[in-house]
């Protein structure tokens, strides 16, 4: 993967295709490839015509390891996303986040308006504004010396996705540390920029997407059935209502 310096920060990321651009920013413990390359998304958003995007979040993939919690601030994390934009020339995008992506994707649709075309929030509901996603049952997990240490279920199961992305489980702790400020409901009902919210209807770490798309002004809301939060990322009606909503925006 190519990459680039955001400060003293490498940035690994994917451009394919051509045509308008799409920015994805995958969620936490995760990996452009594994959030996006492997789901197929990269190659039938290219078969749409479009130019594709993806960054290794800083942290996580083949980007630079921090532990001081400090350098995963949300807004810190989004950051990151514009500067990408900025070292490709991309004045506009559609951006599209999953999970802790969706999270730095709402600051940037609240905070950067004019470079976003429109924010798709995967995996992410009322959990934006009111809590929810992993908290210090998953550092810990994370920090633990083997899975087998591990007794809490969702920190198990964030701890097995990292083994199996092999990821630095120290830099994702401090990530997971540093990166769960909320957005606030005043913030939210703040974005301007068309929205579409997207949640398995299984989805117990996301929260109501309902919840989260009537604060939002005008916010679109797309339920994937039968799909938990570790499922829901390929799942075929997510892509096809993801398709249709870029296809309607100007």
């Amino acid at each position: 993967m190519p990459s680039f310096h955001n400060g003293e920060v490498e940035i690994a990321y994917l451009d394919e295709g051509e045509g308008d651009p799409i920015l994805l920013v995958h969620g936490f413990a995760s990996t452009g490839n594994v959030n996006w390359v492997y789901p197929t998304w990269v190659s039938e958003l290219r078969k749409s015509g479009r130019r594709v995007v993806a960054l290794d979040n800083r942290g996580h993939g083949d980007s630079g390891k921090l532990y001081d919690a400090a350098a995963y601030e949300i807004a810190i994390m989004a950051g990151d996303v514009i500067a990408l934009m900025d070292h490709l020339k991309l004045d506009r995008a559609d951006v599209m986040g999953y999970s802790l992506g969706s999270r730095m994707t709402a600051i940037l649709a609240r905070q950067a308006p004019a470079r976003l075309r429109s924010a798709i929030l995967g995996g992410i509901g009322i959990g934006l504004i009111e809590g929810g996603g992993p908290g210090e049952n998953v550092a810990a997990a994370l920090e633990a010396s083997s899975l087998q240490d591990v007794t809490d279920p969702v920190g198990r199961t964030f701890r097995a996705f990292a083994d199996q992305t092999r990821s630095d489980r120290r830099a994702l702790a401090a990530c997971l540390r540093g990166s769960r400020r909320l957005m606030t409901r005043q913030e939210a009902a703040g974005i301007a920029v068309p929205v579409l919210i997207a949640v398995g209807t299984t989805d117990d770490i996301a929260g109501s997407a309902d919840a989260l798309g009537k604060i939002i002004p005008g916010a679109e809301v797309l339920h994937i059935p039968n799909r938990d939060h570790m499922r829901a990322v390929g799942d075929k009606v997510y892509k096809a209502g993801v398709l249709d909503f870029l296809s309607r925006r100007k």
